[in-house]
């Protein structure tokens, strides 16, 4: 038996939401649409080429995605808590060369491969914390802040690479870089085991209901107790960090490091982020639907190389896809704002 709060003369009865309805404006529902939308590209991709659904393609698929969508979980992070980083395909570009200097390759030919695997890491961790240091505690804005990260870390990569291709010598690098596991390339095992973390630490951690608290409201979040700068400067130093690690998987698919790895990640991950629905103004978002939005993005790209289609023309089916993206999250933004309920004629409002 329902029981109905009882309304008082002239005001408005509450609004009665319907279970189904309530299950579809949330996440649910959101990332059901996701997953409509990946199985129209795959039926599109099924009807006009005969080797869509080979499982190899599925595969190329997958590891298109991977160095992408490792990238985007950080992003995912960032742009959760109001943020933005527009270096890290530069970061990963600065990890990827320091990594591959001689110096660095004598040490890890002497020792152990991952030493390489070590040295990425640190670069992107170390450029992470400067943009959060510089984010946080200078308070310049984001935006600002990467834009000179991303200029300052390509320039200090063709420096230190001498505009060249550096390849790497490390056999037992490039042979564990490219070993398959259970048929299916390490590549995307990475890929799963940093999308799992990342959906574990957003979820089920404090780290993660603190990151959405401050995309929420900061200043809320700081009277709460939250040390509002410190975590903004671990979010972009674990950002910087996947962007490391994205590095080691360009590094080692490519046998090479050089300044031009990572042109433009930063804005694919962006738009997998917003396309998996990330609010661009914080407070909301999934590591689920991040994993979506870099899925559809892959097997878009796909479709587009199985019918020889080019390059142009699937630049232009991504902005459509990012722009519609944004205008259901500004319409869902707008939804989730509570409606004023009309004052009766001559009624009087309440002081404040």
């Amino acid at each position: 038996m329902s029981v109905q709060t009882p309304t008082s003369p002239g005001q408005a009865p509450e609004e009665t939401v319907s279970p189904v309805r309530r299950l579809l404006s949330g996440s649910f529902g959101r990332n059901l649409g996701l997953v409509l939308a990946l199985l129209v590209l795959i039926i599109v991709g099924a009807v006009t080429s005969d080797n869509f659904l080979n499982f190899d393609n599925a595969l190329v698929i997958l590891r298109q995605a991977s160095i992408t969508g490792v990238i985007s979980i950080g992003m995912t992070f960032v742009i959760i808590a109001g943020g933005i980083d527009l270096s890290v395909g530069a970061v990963l570009a600065l990890a990827s060369v320091v990594a591959s200097l001689e110096a660095i390759q004598d040490i890890a030919s002497s020792t152990h491969w991952l030493v390489t695997v070590a040295v990425a890491l640190l670069v992107g961790l170390g450029a992470g914390l400067i943009n959060g240091v510089v984010i946080a505690y200078g308070k310049v804005a984001a935006f600002m802040a990467t834009l000179a990260m991303m200029v300052g870390a390509r320039g200090l990569a063709e420096i230190l690479a001498n505009n060249r291709t550096l390849v790497l010598s490390d056999r037992d690098f490039l042979k564990a870089m490219n070993v398959d596991i259970l048929g299916v390339d390490i590549l995307i095992w990475i890929f799963v085991v940093v999308a799992v973390a990342g959906w574990f630490l957003l979820n089920r951690t404090t780290f993660g209901r603190r990151t959405v608290a401050i995309g929420g409201n900061p200043e809320a979040a700081r009277l709460a107790g939250i040390k509002v700068k410190q975590h903004t400067m671990w979010l972009y130093a674990l950002v910087g960090t996947t962007a490391g690690i994205a590095a080691v998987m360009l590094m080692g698919r490519t046998t090479a490091g050089t300044s031009t790895h990572g042109n433009l990640y930063e804005l694919d991950a962006i738009a997998a982020v917003v396309v998996g629905g990330t609010l661009l103004v914080g407070g909301r978002g999934t590591i689920t639907g991040t994993v979506f939005g870099v899925l559809i993005f892959a097997t878009l790209s796909n479709v587009f190389v199985q019918n020889n289609l080019t390059s142009s023309a699937q630049a232009v089916a991504k902005g459509v896809i990012i722009v519609v993206a944004v205008l259901l999250q500004q319409r869902f933004a707008v939804g989730r704002v509570p409606r004023k309920r009309a004052r009766p004629a001559g009624q009087v409002a309440p002081p404040a």
